[in-house]
Order: structure tokens, then sequence, then C-alpha cells
């Protein structure tokens, strides 16, 4: 251990008699950086649940590429586009979508949909992993009912629940005597919850065969045709690319572009947050300038004495900056610590309630990265070391004949 720190850990132990307020500067020190550094963690691990959380619900629910005509008509021979979507290596499941508005019935109540008829095997997205009641299931059952499957909001609001009978109504144009509804019965199968009220309250899905009779659109016809990749981080490139393969009247329309206002306010969070919460940090380290210079008076006669006994000016300034190196230290320790203590407790126990219908999540997610940490340590490291040099330098100066002489 050489001689700088050998008297930076002894100064910072602080045993002396008589530097108990000095020992209370240095705790509040220790406790700034402490939270602060927490805090910053804290922050940047609940921004990232939220930005997971949300990118995966939005992009489990719906298609990550939607093929659609200029003129909102039906695509005439989907059957054919399907297939050559298909032979592109980058599309993981594609599948033709015949949708539009319907009334929906149960016993109690009626509500406006839209209507969703997709393969008899299962959607291109992941909403069979948010049922929560009943199954994904739109197979005919034994009363000779097909199955349909809704958002928990459109359940509430049918009052309906698993095997209920729900009657769906399309007109197409205005209704007359001459342009009756068109009428089919569903078995409810199942209820999904994602918890994002504009995916829970509008979407009811049913075997595309169903939604074509309700809609009168022929079989080889489609209203889009729904792509899922892959990889997810080819959408936007992969859109670009089919919607240059494509021709007149078609076009891609991606997740993104669909549902900007969701990932735009996610990524305004993570981009403002953490930048707000870091000035806990930078008001913390150059507390340290404070804490430092109380020190340095503190020991203004040892300092003397050193200089006298051959000390020279960096060792002094090597002291102090290394007793600034052990505030942050020690800080960031408890702060990282903290941090991971609220991420467990945070995960098991969900301290944190939110209100589904405005955060979309019942609590707090969290998602720490070991980035973060690495970053928080070097910025917070190098603030408190800029924080003490000042008075480090200022320690380094001192003259050691009035110091002896005049104690000062």
């Amino acid at each position: 251990m050489n001689f700088e720190w050998y008297l930076a850990k002894r100064y910072f132990k602080g045993k002396r008699k008589g530097s108990r307020f000095l020992s209370f500067i240095k705790t509040m020190a220790v406790t700034g950086v402490a939270v602060g550094s927490a805090g910053l963690l804290i922050a940047l691990s609940v921004v990232h649940g939220f930005k997971s959380v949300i990118d995966n619900k939005v992009l489990g629910f719906a298609p990550h590429i939607t093929v659609s005509t200029f003129n909102d008509g039906d695509i005439p021979r989907a059957d054919t586009l399907l297939q050559d979507i298909k032979k592109y290596p980058e599309v993981g499941k594609a599948q033709a979508v015949v949708s539009g508005q319907s009334m929906i019935q149960s016993p109690d109540e009626v509500t406006g949909t839209m209507l969703k008829g997709v393969d008899k095997e299962g959607d291109v997205t992941d909403i069979r992993n948010y049922i929560s009641k009943g199954s994904y299931d739109l197979s005919v059952d034994s009363s000779g009912l097909p199955g349909i499957v809704l958002g928990a909001d459109m359940a509430k609001t049918l009052n309906a629940d698993t095997n209920s009978v729900l009657t769906a109504y399309t007109v197409q144009g205005l209704p007359s005597p001459l342009s009756s509804p068109e009428i089919q019965q569903f078995r409810l199968a199942g209820i999904y919850q994602t918890g994002i009220g504009q995916f829970d309250d509008v979407l009811a899905l049913v075997q595309r065969p169903y939604a074509q009779k309700l809609f009168q659109v022929d079989s080889r016809q489609a209203s889009t045709i729904e792509i899922r990749l892959k990889d997810q981080s080819q959408i936007t490139s992969f859109s670009q690319k089919l919607n240059g393969d494509l021709q007149f009247p078609y076009f891609t329309e991606t997740i993104y572009d669909r549902y900007y206002s969701i990932f735009a306010w996610v990524d305004l969070q993570e981009e403002t947050i953490p930048f707000v919460i870091s000035v806990m940090i930078i008001v913390a380290a150059f507390n340290l300038i404070g804490t430092v210079l109380m020190m340095v008076l503190e020991r203004t006669r040892d300092i003397g004495i050193l200089k006298t006994m051959g000390a020279s000016d960096k060792s002094i300034r090597g002291i102090f900056l290394l007793e600034g190196f052990f505030v942050a230290v020690v800080g960031l320790t408890i702060g990282i610590a903290l941090s991971l203590l609220f991420a467990w407790l945070q995960s098991t126990y969900h301290i944190i309630p939110l209100s589904e219908q405005n955060y979309y999540m019942a609590y707090a997610p969290v998602e720490p990265h070991l980035l973060d940490f690495v970053l928080t340590t070097g910025v917070t490291l190098i603030l408190c070391a800029l924080a003490s040099w000042l008075p480090a330098r200022i320690a380094s100066k001192t003259d050691p004949l009035k110091v002896i002489a005049y104690g000062r």
C-alpha cells in the first residue's frame, strides 16, 4: 500500500476525535451519490421495462406488416398475391384477412366491433398468448356454432363470458327491405386481455369463411394480407423492399406506422426520464466539492507537517482525490445494491401497481441492463473525480510555513 492510498484510507475512515461533523458531511456525500445512482438505475430499468412490455404487446398483437390497397377496396386475387409474398425468405407467416365493421350482440347487450376473419389454424400474431379466459379455438363446436375470440373490454361491454352465444350482423350499404343484414351466430370460445384498451375493446376474431359470408366477399378476395417476419428488426427494411416490388394499387404499412403514437410515447419516456434523473447524480457529485474541501480544512495542520517532511504537491493532491474516489465508490456500491434490490422486489412482489387502463400494464415492469450499470458507474466516477479536483488542488497549494506557524 503506497503512501497516498494509506493516508486517504485513514482519513476516509475518520476515526479522529472531534471529527463528528466531518463524518456527518462525508455520510451525506456518500448518501447523495447512492441516492443519485440508485435513482438513475431504477429509472432506466423501469423505462426499459416499459418499452419491452409495450413493444412485446403491440408486436405480439398486431402483424408486422400489412398489405392493403390505396382505394380501401378488397384485394381481388389475394390467394395469388399471398403465395408470392410467402416466397420471400424474410417472411415467417402470412395470411389473407377479411375484416370489416360489424354489430355483435349478446343476450343482454349489443356493440360495434371490427370483425376479423383469419386462418382456421390461427392468426399470424401471438394473440393466443394473451388469452385470459377460455381458449383460442375458432373451430365449430358440437352444437354446430363456430368459435369467436373477443377482447376483455368488449366481453365486459357485452356482459358475455365463455360459452355465451353471440350474434354478428353486417349490412352492405344502407339498411332497407332489399338490403337485409347478414347474420351469423358464434360461441364465445376465448377472451384475450393485453391491457391496451384500443386492442381489448375493438377486435373479434373468427374463421375467415364466416367473415367472407358476413361481408359477402369471394373466397379468393381479402381485405388485407398480414405478414409476420422471422426477424422483427427487419420490419422497416423489408416493408420498403416489398413496397418497391408491389405494383399499384398495393402498398405496405408497418406496425410502427399503424401504432406510431404508442411507440412515440414509449420513446419519449426513454429519452427524457433518464436525462431528468441524471441531474441527481450531477448534484450529488458536485456536493463532493464541499465535502472534500471540509476534509482539506480539517487536515490543514496535517498537510503542513506532511509537506515539511517532503511530501510533494502531487502526493497531497492524490490523497484528497482518493478520498473523493472512496466517497464515489462507496456511494455507487450502495446505489447499485439498492437498485438491484428494488428490481428484485418489484419483479417478485409488484410493490408499485399501475392503472392498466392508463399504462397498459398492471404494475411497473423492471428490466436492468448491464450497459446502464457500466455507464452510470463510469460517469459517476468521472464527475466525482472532477468535483474532488478543486479541493485537492487547494490542499496541494497550502503553504506549510503558514500552517505550522499560524495553524492555518
